[in-house]
């Protein structure tokens, strides 16, 4: 008998337009796969939700990007529900997505990660919390929602006034240099993509506007460096208690690679680096978002 799979898209975070299009492309994907697949655009009345999620589906797969849909919430109420969904669990989920947090789970790892603070607008107003060049950023968004560099001559009261992002921030020592990602699937590693980008950054734009950056698959590097990156983002999804597909962003300055993040959601869009990398090791887009439904878990 096909699995009903309930596809959660959309949502009310920063990034719903993003998961509208991730969410489709998966819902298609898993049509073509077999599966008898629907889409659930997700509004922020968890009733409404428990609604149509009866009778219950046999899985769910969570396309939602950001707050709410990746930090731990939604799969807490799955877990509740005792709905096997994709992705990572709830405690994963939430730490992954806690920046700060997810940084002391790595450094205690041995992962290297930039030197960091989080301090509120005021404190940031009052001077530079560490010498610039630093990033700025949310402490709990994903996908570069507001993340900014701080160089020579920017004006920290209006930053800091124009804040837009909660009460705090966390502030990151820039690292220069290459960007790279790693798609793990499972305890695969898949491949390590470079990103290059000419808006200065990979940011909101870069990451999906058609054309905002260039992924090159290999990564053209040392052979010892492409490993390396592959055992790090490997060590960090282990590390943070992920589980399905996740994705490590890290840079390297020239001697040392540096953790940036993982992504326990990872976009599914056309312009999206895991499909990119399921594709380029032989695994097509159908076949991946089946394998992700197929090894969908709770914590029930």
């Amino acid at each position: 008998m096909k699995k009903r799979v309930a596809v959660l898209l959309g949502g009310w975070s920063s990034e719903r337009e993003v998961s509208l299009v991730s969410g489709a492309a998966v819902t298609e994907a898993l049509l073509q796969a077999g599966y008898e697949a629907y889409a659930i655009d997700v509004s922020r009345d968890p009733g409404e939700l428990l609604t149509r999620l009866t009778p219950k589906p046999d899985v769910v797969f969570n396309a939602l990007h950001g707050r709410w849909g990746e930090d731990g919430t939604l799969q807490g109420l799955l877990d509740i529900l005792a709905i096997p969904y994709t992705h990572s669990g709830l405690l994963a989920s939430a730490l992954a997505m806690h920046k700060p947090q997810a940084k002391l789970v790595f450094e205690r790892e041995g992962i290297l990660v930039a030197d960091h603070r989080v301090v509120s607008a005021a404190e940031l107003a009052a001077g530079d919390p560490l010498p610039r060049p630093y990033v700025i950023k949310p402490v709990n968004e994903g996908s570069s929602v507001g993340v900014q560099i701080v160089r020579n001559g920017a004006d920290l009261a209006a930053l800091a006034s124009g804040w837009p992002a909660g009460a705090r921030m966390m502030v990151e020592a820039f690292i220069p240099g290459r960007e790279f990602t790693v798609a793990v699937m499972g305890d695969r590693p898949l491949a390590v993509t470079e990103i290059t980008t000419d808006r200065g950054f990979y940011d909101y734009d870069a990451k999906y506007a058609p054309g905002g950056s260039r992924h090159v698959i290999p990564a053209q590097v040392d052979p010892a460096l492409y490993d390396e990156a592959m055992q790090l983002a490997l060590r960090a999804h282990r590390a943070l208690g992920c589980r399905g597909v996740s994705r490590a962003d890290l840079r390297w300055d020239g001697e040392r690679l540096y953790m940036l993040e993982v992504n326990t959601q990872p976009g599914m869009t056309p312009t999206s680096l895991v499909p990119e990398q399921a594709a380029y090791v032989g695994i097509s887009f159908p076949d991946l978002v089946a394998w992700m439904v197929e090894h969908a878990e709770c914590d029930a």
